[in-house]
């Protein structure tokens, strides 16, 4: 049974930091592209930062030199590291891999005030 379990979320003041962490497990961590979207009250969900197989990462523009994505599969585990809050930062976050379908964790709520 797939399972990707969110921690790391809270509220933090703009330009603080949160480091977010994902543990997948029922699948083969390690092979798998492993990413974080985020979405906003009334927005679609968003992709903010993707991590292939061999550690080469991929982010949105709006969070590009200021979230940074990584993985450790000895752990089975993604992180998202967020500096610079900002409160348009403000979302669930939510881990996610694709394998024919995508999967999903439960989410993480992250909320920067100003």
């Amino acid at each position: 049974q797939v399972q990707l379990v969110e921690s790391g979320g809270g509220l933090v003041q703009a330009g603080g930091s949160l480091r977010l962490s994902c543990a997948g497990s029922g699948f083969r961590f390690g092979r798998n592209a492993m990413a974080w979207y985020r979405q906003a009250p009334g927005n679609q969900r968003e992709l903010i930062a993707r991590i292939f197989s061999d550690g080469t990462p991929y982010y949105a523009d709006n969070v590009k030199g200021r979230f940074t994505i990584s993985r450790d599969n000895a752990k089975n585990t993604v992180y998202l590291q967020m500096n610079s809050l900002k409160p348009e930062d403000t979302a669930v976050y939510y881990c996610n891999f694709v394998d024919i379908i995508h999967y999903w964790g439960q989410g993480t709520q992250v909320t920067v005030s100003s």
